[in-house]
């Protein structure tokens, strides 16, 4: 598949680090380095524009060595990037350590993976089909 794709930064443009990669690492594209603070949540940009297909979204994903290594995550993951978005992909960074993390232009601070979804119609009725699991929400099959 070939998505359109306008990058206003001086970053190169997402892509896949391996081969069997699901993600890619989208960068900071910054004019001046950035500090997040323990607790604190960052809009940060990343010059990029895209045009998805209809019926695919971009998921916007923590990278899991920044969650590791320093706490980084995103506020709302996955972040999802609509097909008749065509504003500039921004990352919401929040900051679960204890100590300042510096994010400078070109950092890799998440990724986004592309992924095709379905459009439902609802159909309303009184009873749901029955299964084993039935109502069993948080924690209905045990600790073990």
């Amino acid at each position: 598949m070939t998505i359109q794709i306008i990058n206003h930064s001086k970053n190169t443009l997402p892509a896949y680090e391996t081969a069997h990669a699901a993600g890619m690492d989208l960068k900071a594209n910054l004019e001046e380095a950035l500090v997040l603070k323990p607790m604190q949540r960052l809009l940060v940009p990343t010059g990029i524009h895209i045009e998805l297909p209809v019926g695919f979204e971009a998921q916007v994903r923590p990278r899991s060595g920044l969650a590791f290594k320093h706490g980084i995550g995103i506020v709302n993951s996955p972040g999802t990037i609509d097909a008749d978005y065509r504003g500039e992909i921004k990352v919401l960074l929040i900051n679960f350590s204890e100590v300042d993390f510096n994010i400078n232009h070109g950092d890799r601070i998440a990724q986004m993976v592309i992924a095709k979804h379905e459009k439902i119609d609802w159909e309303q009725v009184q009873v749901l089909g029955e299964t084993l699991r039935g109502a069993g929400g948080y924690g209905h099959t045990g600790v073990q």
